[in-house]
């Protein structure tokens, strides 16, 4: 499946309540990736590459920090660990923490492993993994655990409005980002 088709948004009947505005923020954006629903969770990287036989890199996580008193939001590849402390470091921040997942849901309108990058009450400073963009097709939630939507890399910007970063120095650690 590539995001360059066109299609409508599904129906109403067939999303969540919480995709169905993942699903109209997307074509707002123009970004005509289909959400897809899939019978199990795909909570973390590694369910969602499983189910959709992808490499885990495709995956574009989520992620949701506090960074000088507001969220920021993370778009990570699945094969990365966000550090919290270089990130910092290349946004000239203050410190970077995880947020716990009530402030996600107030952030986001959605709950930790269904975390879109589009369709919250308000728009959040996002970075982008620039990991991400030697996928030809990444792979990200749609507002409910068990939905995801294709997308480019350059359609995962523009409907961010993210700021393109890497997320770790390489070989280093950080955050695990297949974990909720």
């Amino acid at each position: 499946m590539t995001s360059s088709s066109s299609s409508p948004p599904p129906s109403s009947s067939t999303l969540p309540a919480r995709s169905l505005a993942v699903a109209e923020a997307l074509a707002a954006a123009g970004v005509p990736g289909e959400i897809v629903v899939l019978p199990d969770s795909a909570r973390t990287a590694a369910e969602a590459a499983t189910a959709l036989g992808c490499a885990v890199g495709a995956i574009a996580n989520s992620l949701v920090f506090l960074c000088d008193g507001e969220p920021l939001l993370v778009m990570t590849s699945g094969a990365h660990r966000v550090d919290t402390g270089y990130l910092a470091e290349r946004l000239g921040t203050g410190p970077i923490t995880r947020a716990a997942a009530d402030r996600v849901r107030e952030a986001t309108g959605q709950a930790i492993g269904g975390v879109a990058p589009t369709g919250h009450p308000a728009p959040l400073r996002t970075v982008v993994d620039t990991a991400l963009r030697q996928y030809e097709v990444l792979w990200a939630a749609a507002g409910h655990p068990h939905t995801v939507v294709p997308m480019t890399y350059e359609e995962l910007l523009r409907v961010t409005a993210g700021t393109p970063s890497p997320v770790e120095p390489d070989g280093a650690g950080g955050v695990d980002s297949t974990s909720p």
